[in-house]
Order: structure tokens, then sequence, then C-alpha cells
């Protein structure tokens, strides 16, 4: 059994820790336990009853009402909205849960009815994204444990692995290459696996590195391949060498290609950029990018 404090509940449902106290002292919604020293903690049963009262809440349930309704009652209420209300807001609070629970069930049945209604690309940006976000967030201030970020990483990798698989990927016309890989200690993973997937829908030929590679294995990869464009992400610093000097080397070893790269450490300080090299900020410029490309592939046929 976890155990939170007051504020890993205030930064898990988005609910002010003054309120949640206001809550348990006027309406007595929940009760948090005591250590032998007296001090307060909560429970999963705590936590997951404070999410569902926050989201009947949201959708118009005074407090005072929902102070007189069962656990039963509300948790049944809760149900039916997360069927019904497609809302990302809902979706996030309710995949959150599910990651607490370790529920892969619920989070299946979330992820598919989302893709269902409104396909792969925009659930992962307007629920996955959202949702990486916030565990961001739960992560960097220890409201959650190691064990519940790799449960819901990995479900959300395996999504993604399969949509690269389903789409039908590079056609006889298109002659562009990307080569995607993450240097040595980068964890952004679901970010490349999504790039790949974005590239093989439009039609590019790819070839993916993935995670732990060197300046070295690049440098065979290129000589392999030839690429007309490599994509990399550069969130975390780099040991033992500056931004400058990394982009310099690998922009060295594509002659005939293109640099691209995003990611937190190259807009932290001014960079000086190859000819061969353009940032990208972000998702949303990335997206740019490519539908830009397959524009100019589209035009030149």
């Amino acid at each position: 059994m976890a155990i939170y404090s007051i504020r890993d509940l205030e930064k898990l449902t988005g609910i002010k820790a003054h309120t949640i106290r206001m809550w348990e002292q006027r309406y007595h919604l929940i009760a948090p336990a005591r250590t032998n020293t007296n001090i307060r903690y909560y429970t999963d049963e705590n936590l997951r009853h404070l999410f569902n009262v926050a989201l009947l809440n949201r959708h118009g349930l005074k407090i005072s009402k929902l102070a007189k309704m069962g656990t039963d009652e509300i948790a049944n209420r809760v149900s039916e909205i997360a069927k019904n209300n497609s809302a990302a807001n809902t979706q996030i609070d309710a995949l959150t849960l599910a990651m607490i629970d370790m529920d892969e069930s619920t989070f299946q049945h979330i992820f598919n009815n989302y893709v269902e209604e409104y396909g792969f690309e925009e659930t992962i940006i307007q629920l996955v994204y959202p949702f990486l976000n916030k565990l961001n967030v739960l992560w960097l201030t220890n409201s959650i444990s190691p064990a519940h970020e790799h449960f819901i990483s990995n479900l959300i990798r395996r999504k993604l692995m399969c949509a690269i698989d389903k789409v039908s990927g590079e056609t006889g016309e298109v002659k562009t290459t990307f080569i995607l890989y993450l240097p040595d200690g980068e964890l952004q993973e679901l970010t490349l696996l999504f790039v790949h997937y974005l590239l093989r829908k439009r039609g590019q030929r790819v070839v993916y590195l993935g995670q732990g590679n060197s300046i070295g294995d690049l440098r065979d990869a290129c000589q392999a391949v030839r690429p007309d464009y490599v994509f990399t992400i550069l969130q975390e610093p780099l040991p033992r060498q500056s931004i400058q000097s990394y982009v310099d080397q690998i922009a060295q070893l594509l002659p005939g290609g293109r640099l691209l790269v995003t990611g937190a450490q190259v807009f932290i300080g001014p960079l000086k950029l190859p000819d061969n090299v353009r940032v990208l900020n972000g998702l949303p410029d990335t997206m740019q990018f490519l539908d830009t490309l397959q524009i100019r592939q589209i035009s030149a046929r």
C-alpha cells in the first residue's frame, strides 16, 4: 500500500491542499490516517475517493451533496461519466488513476475509445502528451514511484510500436530517408517513437536506432544509409561535452544531409548552428516541418 502526503494529493488531483483540508473538516469527505508520531498521511483508497469526488465536483455536483453519497454511489457515477465523456481532462484523471492502480484494462479502455473517436495521432497529442507532462511533474516531485512510471510508459510504448507496425510506411516514390536516434543518457524514447510513427504515416523511410547511441554508432549508420535527415532530442545535459561541440560533431557526419534537433538543451544557451542544422521548437514545430516536407514531395511528383 502506498502512502501520500497532502502535498502529494494536491499534485495528483489538482486540488489545493487547503481545499482538501476544508473538505475533511467541514464535510468529512476523507479521513487521513496518522503515524505513531501523529503525522497525517493518506492511502490509495483516500486518493481514489478524492479523485472521484473532484471529478464529480467539476461536473456540477456540489460538495455538500457528494458528502452525503456513499463511496459506491460516487464510484458508479464516475464510471458513467468516464464512459460518456471523452473530454481530455476527464480522461487524463482516469489515466492517472489507472497508473496508480496499475490497471491495464482501464488504460486499454480509455486509450482505445479515444483512438476510435479521434484517431491515433490526435490521441497522442490531445491525451497522451498532456498526461505525460503531468506524469513528469509527479515524477520530479516524488509523488509517484518508479514502478508507476515504468508501468504506464511501457503501455504507451507498446501502443506506439503497434501503431508503427500497422502503418503501411514508405512508398516507392519517396526518396527521403530519416535516421532517428537518442544519445547516451537521453530518455525521450516515447517522443522518438511518435516521430517514427508520424514519418511512417507520411510515407517516409525511417531507420530507427532508438536510445543509447554514441557518436560512433551514428557515424556507422550514416555511412551505411546516407540519410537526408537525422533527427534527435537533447532534453538532458550531455556528460563531458557541451551541446555546441556535440551538435558540431554530428553536423560533420552529414555532408549531404541535415540534422534536426529539438529538446530543452538547445534552448538553454546560445548555439552557433552549422549550415546543415535546424532546431525544431517542440512537437508542434516538428509536425509542421514534416507536413511541409510531405507537401513539397507531393508537389514535386
